[in-house]
């Protein structure tokens, strides 16, 4: 029988592009403010514990991130249930990208000191980008058949890199380090990484197309209160999308061991292995690089091989990828002692770079796009909201799991905690049937 989503047809190329770009643009607020300059800048000269190893520091950024991560999830699938109904996607994409242009050019006026306004503008900015992402994610069933979502979100993801490139590159070679000295240079990173998401973005509004046809609103109602119910419907309904299901509790483990790399990694250098400067710059391009080839590459490879099975092996290679984390130390004296050489160990933590890079983009693209697989067009921003909820519940979870053990333990061996994530994250996803999830949501069909 043939299937029904076989016959959307794949969006035009300048479409596509469009959409990409927006993941092109908000990179520079994943990378400057969440994960290489601003964590940094926030837990050692803003908070600046010096005396307690920044531990004060690193707890209230894992709560500032949680908090917004938290906000995500009571509002993600209401959201989305809203826009299937309302044929507003375009506009609730507006308003969050305005929202995170706004709070994080505010970041400039946050001080060594000012803790309060630097922990809210983190929680106002981060709920904006995060919520963005369910929203741009929910575009993705309408740009072509299912045989074409991994390469069109495997472009997306490996074209965000890029723009991490670009975003990045003008902070290092102009804006400088994240250090007390360099305050008065460093504090503009705000309004820098607002500015790129701004101008970068605007293909994303000229050119992609608003998916489906509004309904109209039923006597007495208003789209919060269809949403709502929207909502419960769909609830009910989970044993008709199992899969999904299982698969987005897979998803919840696989996250909240990746935001804890992406909010810690940078950190970890810092204070673990105690990079060079030189070094953490090497490490920012090694990562962009190698996430962009790993997202692209496998975007095609998971076209061929299904997304499942991608997703896992990106699972093992992260789980590698932070046993080599956690491990560097023995690692680098392991090599030094068996070919009588002298590496130092932040150089090590580079090649370990190399597997995290590929393992980042090519498993969050990967989910992304079984999630694709999974969900009937009807309702693509309502799942791709539960999606966000998954996601940001793992956010939550990870980010306050990482927080409270490294206040107690240190961030060096709290790390381990990661590799015990994407563990579960692969057992759940092995009771996940692809063929079975696709067929649902093939085979769906909408009361009206």
């Amino acid at each position: 029988m043939k299937r029904f989503r076989s016959d959307t047809p794949r969006a035009s190329k300048k479409e596509i592009f469009g959409w990409a770009m927006f993941d092109f643009a908000n990179q520079a607020y994943t990378l400057l403010i969440i994960t290489v300059i601003f964590p940094v800048l926030f837990t050692t000269v803003i908070v600046g514990d010096t005396n307690q190893d920044y531990r004060l520091g690193n707890l209230l950024w894992s709560i500032a991130l949680a908090i917004s991560y938290f906000l995500v999830v009571l509002s993600g699938p209401v959201f989305g249930a809203i826009m299937d109904y309302s044929a507003l996607k375009k506009k609730f994409l507006f308003y969050s990208y305005t929202l995170t242009i706004v709070s994080t050019a505010l970041l400039y006026f946050i001080e060594p000191g000012l803790v309060v306004l630097g922990v809210t503008l983190i929680v106002i900015s981060n709920f904006a980008y995060a919520i963005g992402e369910n929203f741009i994610a929910s575009f993705l069933p309408s740009l072509g058949p299912p045989g074409d979502l991994g390469k069109i979100s495997g472009f997306g993801w490996a074209l965000g890199y890029v723009g991490g490139l670009f975003a990045a590159g003008f902070v290092i070679l102009y804006l400088g380090e994240p250090t007390a000295e360099n305050f008065d240079r460093i504090r503009w990173v705000g309004p820098y990484a607002a500015l790129f998401f701004m101008l970068a973005a605007i293909p994303t509004f000229v050119w992609v197309k608003e998916p489906g046809a509004r309904k109209e609103l039923p006597k007495g109602e208003t789209f919060m209160s269809v949403g709502f119910k929207r909502l419960g419907e769909t609830i009910k309904m989970v044993g008709q999308f199992r899969d999904l299901m299982v698969f987005l509790i897979s998803v919840f483990f696989a996250m909240a061991g990746i935001y804890i790399i992406i909010s810690f990694a940078f950190i970890y250098g810092d204070q673990v292995v105690q990079w060079d400067d030189s070094v953490r710059v090497l490490m920012f391009v090694v990562v962009q690089v190698t996430a962009a080839i790993g997202a692209f590459s496998f975007g095609f490879i998971q076209d061929k091989i299904g997304a499942k099975v991608t997703y896992n092996f990106t699972l093992g290679l992260w789980f590698l990828g932070v046993l080599g984390i956690w491990a560097v130390t023995d690692i680098t004296n392991w090599l030094n002692a068996t070919f009588d050489a002298e590496f130092e160990a932040q150089y090590v933590f580079l090649y370990i770079g190399i597997i995290a890079g590929l393992s980042l983009g090519s498993s969050q693209s990967a989910s992304r796009a079984l999630v694709g697989l999974f969900t009937p067009e009807q309702k693509s921003a309502e799942f791709f909201g539960f999606w966000g909820l998954s996601n940001k519940i793992a956010g939550v979870f990870g980010i306050i799991g990482i927080g409270l053990l490294q206040a107690e333990f240190g961030l060096h061996q709290s790390v381990l905690f990661c590799a015990f994530l994407f563990l579960i994250a692969i057992a759940i996803s092995l009771f996940v049937n692809e063929k079975r999830g696709e067929h649902a949501a093939d085979h769906f069909h909408e009361q009206n």
